[in-house]
């Protein structure tokens, strides 16, 4: 069979239209489906960004933003960096990336209206974003309709990897179940077994799948919960929740808010004494709850996040990770960034894996990861086939004394890391079921 060198430059290793080189293990995907090929230029791809800049959400998404540009300039350079992922030259497969960014304030109907035009004005190849499990939801359900992929971006919610999860979603940070089974044995070892506990839980998926979590794997710990106060999204106010709670005679109060709201209800629990009297567990912590609260109030504060600035001495590419993004940044970079950074390097070696950015090709790619995992800013890791949930290591971290913090931004020290495979959940825990390729 003869090949046009003009197809096989369109399509990286395959044709223009997706089409892969006898004996590849993606052949017979649709040449045409979504955006592809047509948001595939000769030099340059489309991707689309939704992420809260303003609202509750803001201080997460815009360090978000910040990882994402990181990835995609470094990627672009087709430098140093970029090879140690195992990029070949620059951009991804020889086209540079093109992006747009939309501020959705944290609503999903914005974000699915951003995601929408990206994808039928910019022919977005792919999208990423959201600070939100109810918004990665609705994109992941959008991608999948439109047959363009989604990389979910700050979102622990069980459902987006179970009963709400989509062929076209993939997510690499853990899920509200893999986080509570990591921390649960490490703060009952340090707090004790047999404590009370209080819950202040908001009122939508990501709350109460954490809470569902938390209060599972703390009881096997021991715990015993003594109060449990659901409050709605944005709140300002948790007087009347933070009175219950100081009341009820727990030994450690389990903030599960995010956000803005995390660190308005944490001040408040300060001010109502809850704070004097009790430990503060935070499932997953916000990317600038530290620096908002102070280490004050963070000192002693156990929580999970999916990435925390100390890991750079424990893997090579999150010390180039952390250097590169404090020189561009003048900060340490948060977990926001790293899942915007992380995620768009995933999509770009699951592109030149599949040798095309044929959206089959490129899930299948991904889908097959286990077998030839991703060396990563955490090491090894790997999509699971049958519901796209990461599995990777997970942090624990402690908040450090202010006399401990070696400079202002070293407010936690790492406790624990959790081995991703200890901490699954079943593939069809939560209700995953798989949609179609096409």
């Amino acid at each position: 069979m003869q090949f046009d060198r003009r197809q096989l430059l369109l399509g990286g290793v395959g044709t223009a239209a997706g089409l892969m080189l006898p004996g590849s293990a993606f052949a017979q995907s649709p040449a045409t489906i979504g955006t592809f090929p047509e948001g595939v230029t000769a030099d340059s791809v489309f991707v689309g960004l939704t992420i809260p800049l303003t609202g509750v959400f803001s201080g997460d998404g815009g360090d978000l933003k910040l990882g994402y540009e990181l990835a995609i300039a470094q990627i672009n350079a087709g430098g140093d960096i970029a090879q140690k992922w195992g990029l070949k030259g620059k951009g991804v497969l020889g086209r540079q990336i093109k992006y747009k960014v939309s501020d959705t304030e944290g609503k999903p109907n914005l974000d699915v209206q951003s995601a929408t035009q990206f994808i039928q004005r910019d022919k977005a190849i792919m999208v990423s974003g959201s600070v939100s499990s109810a918004s990665a939801i609705a994109l992941e359900e959008l991608g999948s309709r439109e047959k363009v992929l989604y990389m979910v971006g700050i979102a622990g919610s069980n459902d987006i990897t179970g009963k709400n999860c989509q062929r076209y979603g993939f997510r690499s940070q853990q899920n509200a179940y893999m986080a509570a089974k990591a921390m649960a044995p490490v703060v009952a070892k340090a707090l004790g077994k047999n404590v009370k506990s209080a819950f202040l839980v908001p009122d939508y998926t990501y709350g109460h799948t954490v809470y569902d979590s938390f209060a599972k794997f703390s009881a096997e710990q021991g715990w015993k919960q003594v109060a449990k106060e659901v409050v709605p999204l944005g709140t300002t106010d948790y007087s009347s929740a933070l009175l219950n709670i100081a009341n009820s005679g727990a030994d450690v109060f389990v903030n599960i808010a995010f956000g803005g709201d995390a660190v308005a209800s944490t001040k408040q629990a300060e001010q109502f004494g809850v704070l004097k009297r009790m430990k503060l567990v935070v499932p997953n912590l916000s990317s600038f709850q530290d620096k908002e609260l102070g280490a004050e109030l963070m000192q002693g504060v156990y929580g999970s996040c999916d990435f925390w600035w100390g890991l750079q001495d424990t893997y090579p590419l999150a010390k180039t990770f952390v250097e590169s993004f404090v020189a561009q940044n003048k900060y340490y970079p948060r977990w926001g960034a790293h899942i915007g950074y992380m995620q768009t390097y995933l999509w770009a070696m699951s592109v030149e894996r599949a040798g095309t950015f044929n959206p089959v090709d490129v899930i299948k790619a991904m889908e097959s990861s286990k077998a030839q995992p991703y060396e990563t800013t955490i090491g090894k890791v790997y999509f699971r086939a049958e519901d796209h949930q990461m599995v990777r290591p997970i942090p624990i971290l402690r908040g450090k004394k202010p006399s401990e913090m070696k400079n202002k931004e070293d407010f936690y020290e790492i406790v624990d890391i959790a081995d991703g495979e200890s901490v699954m959940n079943a593939p069809d825990f939560f209700g995953c079921k798989l949609g179609p390729y096409t």
